[in-house]
């Protein structure tokens, strides 16, 4: 089992999760975090930070996609340990729905 974020994270990118994160497994998009499966150590400290209930144990039904994105991405986005301002128009996003097919970006985000 492993943690991931998911659509919910996308354009709101709250990073109160990487504060917790005992070993340092988020990785920065443009517009989202990812979390790494193969670092993640399933301790589920992160998911009940999240403001927008953007994580989730992908052992919950429906996250496969989520699986595959947050595994992809973390390879290339760099890791991020710090805890950053959230977008400044992160509130208006919190309730849009279809996220990932409206503003999802694969940039990489900045990283510490």
């Amino acid at each position: 089992m492993t943690y991931v974020v998911n659509e919910s994270c996308i354009k709101c990118k709250y990073m109160d999760c990487v504060e917790v994160c005992p070993v340092d497994c988020f990785y920065e998009g443009e517009n989202m975090l990812v979390i790494h499966p193969d670092e993640c150590i399933d301790c589920g400290v992160c998911e009940p930070e999240c403001p927008v209930e953007a994580i989730k144990p992908d052992t919950e039904p429906g996250l496969e996609k989520w699986l595959e994105i947050n595994a992809e991405f973390a390879k290339s986005w760099p890791n991020i340990t710090v805890k950053k301002e959230p977008p400044a128009d992160a509130k208006e996003f919190e309730a849009v729905p279809n996220k990932f097919e409206k503003f999802f970006s694969s940039e990489p985000g900045s990283g510490d």
